[in-house]
């Protein structure tokens, strides 16, 4: 699938209500969507995998992967408000795609977790930590204690931690993309209208399992 098609597609889920700042609660687009999940699906070939999206919000990086040939997406998400357009989108894009979605309320560090299969891979915008110092750290051991070959993360650019968790855990890292990230004007205090902030997409992989070029993981 085309990211033009694949996007399109994303914009007929319902959307995330982004109602909790505290949660750090912000939507990721469909165009940035498509283009980093057909990315993973180049170095990590999502067809006939089980994926799972943590903080998954309306479901719209797990459902990408659905879309383009995942057997099965977990959605996890802490708010249950949130996971409700969850589970609507997931039922929309099983009848239309295939596969099977499964949605789980939980706030990763404090839910106890397991899942019926093996995690092969994991996506996630998690919270940056930006509202709650360290909001991201549970979800980040989480995702790397799951043993899946990858495990891919959206974060701020600005962030220096991700790595050295992940190494912790027996993961390398290289950058798959460098994009900024909008941020509308949801909550009251955004004083200005759409603002963005620069993030890194992240691959995480296991040692000797290296995708993209050489110069591109010496950055940052």
């Amino acid at each position: 699938m085309r990211p033009k098609h694949l996007a399109i597609e994303l914009s007929k889920l319902q959307p995330h209500p982004c109602t909790s700042v505290e949660l750090e609660q912000y939507a990721t687009e469909g165009d940035l969507a498509s283009y980093w999940m057909l990315g993973v699906d180049q170095v990590d070939d999502v067809k006939g995998k089980h994926v799972v999206d943590l903080a998954a919000g309306n479901g719209i990086l797990g459902l990408a992967t659905l879309m383009i040939g995942a057997a099965k997406v977990t959605l996890i998400e802490a708010d249950p408000d949130v996971l409700d357009v969850a589970k609507i989108n997931a039922k929309k894009t099983t009848e239309r795609f295939g596969g099977e979605g499964q949605t789980l309320l939980a706030t990763v560090g404090n839910t106890p977790i397991e899942f019926e299969e093996d995690v092969d891979l994991v996506v996630m915008n998690p919270p940056w930590g930006v509202q709650t110092e360290r909001a991201d750290r549970p979800l980040l051991e989480f995702a790397f204690s799951l043993g899946a070959s990858a495990v891919h993360v959206m974060h701020s650019a600005k962030a220096r931690h991700v790595q050295a968790i992940a190494k912790e855990y027996g993961y390398d890292a290289e950058i798959m993309l460098e994009t900024e990230f909008r941020l509308p004007p949801t909550y009251a205090h955004h004083s200005k209208g759409k603002a963005t902030t620069p993030v890194r997409c992240w691959r995480f992989h296991l040692p000797g399992d290296a995708k993209l070029l050489e110069d591109e993981n010496e950055q940052g």
